[in-house]
């Protein structure tokens, strides 16, 4: 199987039916990609495929073949992309476990939407953190936003 992630073509074996996060995690050992629920629902496993935000635990290795597929690894080497410099310089993250996911689903947001508003970052940002840091967050992609 060949998979293009962060602009490069991986070529490996794996069963069809393997979720791409443990692709991505276990194959290729690429952990920034976090596994938090396994359903679909929390969001840590968020990942750009053609531009889309998608929950990487439930998309089967060979649905994204021949796909663009982006990880949080593939934004920047030095945390230079404008979302992860907004996440540092408003004190985004907590414990930090959902947040790759969170800038993730912050990037395809600003990507559609580069002046987003308060309802429409909260209706587009529907990743899970248990820490609630949810106003840091708005904030921001306000920041990003108003650059």
């Amino acid at each position: 199987m060949n998979l293009t992630i962060n602009n490069v073509v991986h070529e490996f074996e794996v069963d069809e039916d393997t979720p791409l996060l443990w692709v991505l995690r276990d194959t290729l050992g690429m952990t920034g990609t976090k596994f938090g629920c396994g359903v679909a629902q929390c969001g840590a496993c968020s990942v750009l495929i053609d531009g889309q935000v998608q929950r990487s635990c439930s998309i089967p290795a060979a649905a994204v073949e021949g796909r663009d597929i982006k990880t949080i690894e593939g934004l920047s080497r030095d945390n230079s992309h404008p979302v992860q410099q907004a996440w540092i310089a408003e004190d985004v993250p907590q414990c930090g476990y959902c947040q790759s996911g969170q800038i993730i689903a912050a990037v395809a947001l600003l990507e559609a939407n580069p002046k987003p508003s308060d309802d429409e970052i909260d209706k587009s940002m529907t990743n899970i953190c248990r820490c609630g840091s949810y106003s840091r967050i708005r904030k921001a992609i306000h920041r990003v936003a108003n650059a």
